[in-house]
């Protein structure tokens, strides 16, 4: 009777813990609506500050790469981004910088002849850390400037619809 009763308990707690990591790996969504109604988002895992950004290195938080959708074409770091859907690699450092990379695939590593883009973002450090990564979009006219917060990292990088 002790035994049967350890095991539902145990299976409880299982399911729970999965049920809980399961809610915290639903990706979070930021957007940018243009004026004339297109839009630009980016897919991210909102992970917390247990989840290392490696210093110089492309980021993929919680293992899974961020990815840009586009409906209009970007000017981005000196290049232009056709309409369509890109995984997006931040490489965190004292500045960080922005990857666009063409290889969407599920489960792909990360592969530098992919990137079609690659631009700096300006990165202040804030007074307080972040616990979780943050994403969004802030919008002005044709420009949507993505923002990411990430312990005490505030980096943006600006995406200029064409």
């Amino acid at each position: 009777m002790f035994r049967a009763h350890f095991c539902v308990a145990v299976l409880s707690v299982l399911t729970l813990t999965s049920l809980g990591s399961a809610q915290q790996s639903e990706p979070s969504t930021a957007s940018c609506n243009l004026d004339d109604g297109r839009q630009v988002y980016i897919r991210y895992n909102p992970v917390t500050k247990s989840d290392k950004a490696p210093n110089g290195k492309p980021w993929t938080p919680g293992g899974t790469p961020m990815t840009l959708f586009t409906e209009v074409p970007l000017a981005f770091g000196g290049s232009t981004i056709p309409v369509g859907a890109y995984t997006v690699y931040p490489i965190p450092g004292k500045t960080w910088t922005l990857v666009v990379n063409k290889n969407v695939t599920p489960g792909s590593s990360y592969d530098e002849k992919q990137d079609i883009a690659r631009a700096p973002m300006e990165t202040d450090q804030m007074d307080q850390a972040q616990d979780a990564l943050e994403v969004a979009f802030a919008h002005v006219g044709e420009k949507c400037t993505l923002r990411i917060y990430f312990g005490k990292a505030a980096s943006f990088v600006p995406f200029t619809a064409k």
